[in-house]
């Protein structure tokens, strides 16, 4: 890459967490501006992809699209293709025009693998759209829950989305049950900017069954040891407005938040949490149930081992 791998934001943490001097020598090597051909080939493998944008208000979403197996291919390095588009009630239905910032997690759950790609859209239309690369990196699959997904191919009729000012009782239920999220996140200039850096982030987030703590509107959540780029984290310490996904891995339903977070960086609650670097807290803005959104289904979920030395809520 000719451009830093890294903005101010992941800087500081970097800084605070000792990785700086380290990932200054690493980061430009680990994250390219093209895909490596194993990328390339595990995204045309998968069913379904985590994407991350912002709306026109600049309030990053996150969301999921699925198709057959090869619904998304790479036909060169320097270009995702993905035949598919949000739904009309997806938050980010309008936001993948050509030009605006997006960041995909390519995740295959049953077997822990993950790459991430952040990047530009072009060739927008009806039926899917490109991204141009700007970064694409690998992720180590600690807190990876292995479960399959299975394509169930496209609901014919599904219920009404529900819109909602804060949590109700199905979706406070997901939550915190759930041991899995997405989050996204965007730098403030995430497609004004020039550098490569300066995007839309969208990752996972993996702890055992209620490691997001719910009080009131909040929410609370343990932050593990990763691989200190500290992609969400940096985009957080300079943009707090992020946007969480929730999946019903038995039903296909998509709960999107739209949350403040914050970085709690010590202090007791921290402490007391095994595992824990620190904590990431959220402050619930809005969501959206989308019932039966995702065609796909998954079994029973196995718990990452990276997860024995985690510990629980008291």
């Amino acid at each position: 890459m000719d451009t830093a791998a890294f903005h101010e934001g992941e800087l500081a943490l970097q800084e605070h967490a000792g990785s700086r001097e380290r990932l200054a020598e690493v980061g430009p090597r680990v994250i390219r501006d093209y895909m490596p051909d194993q990328h390339r080939e595990f995204f045309a493998q998968l069913p379904f992809l985590v994407i991350g944008g912002v709306d026109a208000q600049a309030r990053p979403w996150a969301s999921a699209l699925a198709g057959e197996p090869g619904f998304a291919n790479s036909p060169e390095p320097r270009r995702l293709v993905v035949r598919a588009t949000p739904g009309p009630d997806d938050p980010l239905a309008a936001s993948l025009r050509d030009g605006a910032a997006v960041g995909l997690l390519g995740i295959e759950p049953h077997t822990r693998r993950r790459n991430r790609l952040n990047g530009r859209v072009a060739d927008a239309h009806a039926r899917g759209f490109t991204v141009n690369v700007d970064q694409s990196f690998g992720n180590c699959p600690k807190y990876i829950q292995a479960r399959r997904p299975e394509f169930t191919g496209a609901t014919p009729a599904r219920p009404t989305s529900v819109h909602l000012d804060q949590l109700d009782d199905p979706a406070r239920a997901l939550v915190a049950s759930a041991d899995t999220f997405f989050i996204a996140t965007a730098h403030p200039l995430a497609g004004r900017g020039d550098a490569r850096c300066l995007g839309v982030d969208v990752s996972h987030r993996g702890g055992k069954p209620g490691f997001v703590k719910i009080e009131g509107d909040t929410l609370t959540v343990p932050d593990f040891i990763g691989n200190a780029y500290f992609n969400t984290l940096g985009n957080l310490a300079v943009n707090p407005r992020s946007g969480l996904l929730f999946i019903d891995f038995a039903s296909g339903e998509l709960l999107h938040i739209a949350v403040r977070g914050e970085i709690v960086q010590d202090g007791a609650e921290v402490r007391a949490f095994g595992g824990a670097q620190r904590l990431m807290r959220f402050r619930v803005q809005s969501a959206l149930r989308r019932p039966a959104a995702l065609p796909l289904r998954w079994g029973e979920g196995q718990l990452s081992p990276a997860l024995e030395a985690t510990g629980r809520w008291r």
